[in-house]
């Protein structure tokens, strides 16, 4: 099979191409509908924008305390028996995971769903090792057998049909083509519970971090991530370092907020809680957990005051549920472990701006994505600082900060503001081009390739009223 490979480079041949597949606007049209309508109904009831305060109150808080709240953190972790490393970057990260791996003489690996993993291209680096990476989440199980990555960062499928689906396992794992999803979610759960089984290490993500008990949550809906976490001697635990939060009470609040942004849910139908390894006396479990805190440019992020928002994210989805850009050209498209809004703040600060300058600009900026983020993360404000960095003198602490700024257009405008401020010159110089109008181009780029190419007025404005006066007191005279 011939595996399509997506870049951020080549986002605007990407876009074209998603655009004349009918089958994809299909997909993401009729999911993303179902998805807005489901957290419009479960909201109903709520006072939505007291809770959007109290959650992004709560993000804001447990940032502005992020580097003793860590401390915190490794602090209890340790003290419930949870080792905790530490990862400057992904490669890093996954170096700590393949030891912990090759220290237990690994050769199976059985992942619950985190991106965070996927950032870091762990399964890769596994299987380079020798070391089999299976995902469990039933949705990254079907990307992974389509050799794809995810499409939405809570619905990683979400771009596929059910023949698309049924397809899919009927080639890479022998069932009957069908549209019976029941049938299809049995067998993938048949041949995925005998991998848990055999697993040697289970790895997951965290979704929030709890510094005061040294506790790590994890919100599913499969059971996959319990499985995950239990049945292996060894649970490694993957996240960034921003998704700790300072109490066990701040986390009510946010799942509440997750999972209704997220699914349209009141409640997940599993909630983790891990607060230790198995103890002396109990039966299950694993023996030994381990928590990876990835940073992975998120330290670059938290030293700027305004894109430190970009860290209150709590990975709901809901911009790009609601997003008309994503909606049309899915998530493949951006090329990037995150696509959509949160993609587009985020994805610069780890890959740079080099790899990344159309992704800021990939937006209508209608606001919709700051509307319903359940943390109030400003993504429009922060589009626009982001496009200023690329254009800009490259003095923030983007990586890549510049990369547009064109020497050309830096002249144009710089010759634009010399003629607005010499008024003389100005009266000239519109005269001149109002005279020469015919020879103004009629392709000027990409803005004419859907527009008509402006042309100078025959006469300036201020010569219109000038003749009009003049007009005007012949006639009263």
């Amino acid at each position: 099979m011939s595996v399509q490979i997506y870049t951020p480079e080549a986002f605007h041949r990407q876009a074209h191409d998603a655009l004349g597949n009918p089958q994809i606007r299909r997909n993401f049209r009729k999911a993303m509908d179902g998805l807005m309508s489901k957290r419009r109904d479960v909201f109903s009831d709520w006072d939505l924008e007291a809770l959007r305060e109290l959650g992004a109150n709560i993000r804001l808080r447990a940032l502005a305390k992020l580097p003793d709240l860590l401390e915190r953190l490794e602090a209890n972790c340790q003290a419930n028996g949870i080792q905790v490393h530490w990862a400057e970057n992904g490669d890093e990260a996954c170096r700590i995971i393949r030891e912990l791996c090759e220290a237990r003489a690994a050769r199976a690996v059985i992942k619950g769903k985190s991106m965070v993993s996927e950032e870091m291209h762990l399964n890769q680096h596994l299987e380079a090792a020798g070391i089999e990476a299976l995902e469990s989440d039933l949705g990254e199980y079907l990307v992974q057998l389509n050799e794809q990555t995810p499409s939405h960062i809570i619905m990683p499928a979400i771009h596929l049909n059910t023949d698309e689906i049924s397809e899919i396992l009927h080639d890479k794992t022998g069932t009957e083509r069908t549209r019976d999803v029941d049938y299809m979610t049995a067998a993938a759960r048949a041949q995925l519970r005998e991998r848990f089984m055999a697993a040697d290490v289970g790895i997951s993500g965290v979704n929030f971090a709890v510094a005061e008990t040294g506790t790590l949550c994890l919100v599913e809906n499969e059971g996959n991530g319990r499985m995950t976490t239990t049945v292996p001697p060894v649970h490694i635990a993957v996240t960034g370092i921003e998704k700790v939060v300072e109490h066990l009470r701040d986390v009510p609040p946010l799942y509440a907020l997750l999972t209704r942004s997220a699914t349209g849910q009141h409640v997940t139908t599993y909630f983790n809680m891990i607060s230790s390894p198995r103890k002396p006396g109990e039966h299950d479990g694993p023996e030994e957990v381990h928590l990876v805190l990835v940073d992975n440019g998120r330290s670059n992020i938290y030293q700027d005051n305004e894109l430190l928002d970009t860290l209150r994210c709590i990975r709901c989805g809901a911009c790009m549920n609601h997003c008309p850009v994503y909606t049309r050209v899915g998530g493949h498209t951006y090329g990037t472990t995150y696509p959509g809004p949160i993609g587009k703040i985020l994805m610069p600060h780890m890959l740079g701006l080099e790899a990344t300058k159309d992704l800021p600009t990939a937006s209508s900026l209608c606001g919709a994505c700051g509307e319903v983020c359940p943390v109030k993360i400003p993504i429009p404000d922060l589009l626009v600082r982001l496009r200023r960095e690329a254009v800009g003198e490259g003095r923030g602490n983007v990586p890549g900060a510049g990369v547009k700024r064109s020497r050309k257009e830096l002249l144009a405008w710089k010759g634009w503001q010399w003629l607005a401020t010499h008024p003389t010159v100005w009266r000239g110089s519109t005269m001149v081009a109002g005279k020469l109008r015919g020879l103004t181009p009629t392709k000027l780029g990409p803005w004419t390739e859907y527009r008509t190419a402006p042309k100078p007025a025959k006469a300036s404005l201020h010569a219109l009223v000038k003749a009009h006066q003049h007009k005007d007191g012949e006639g009263r005279s």
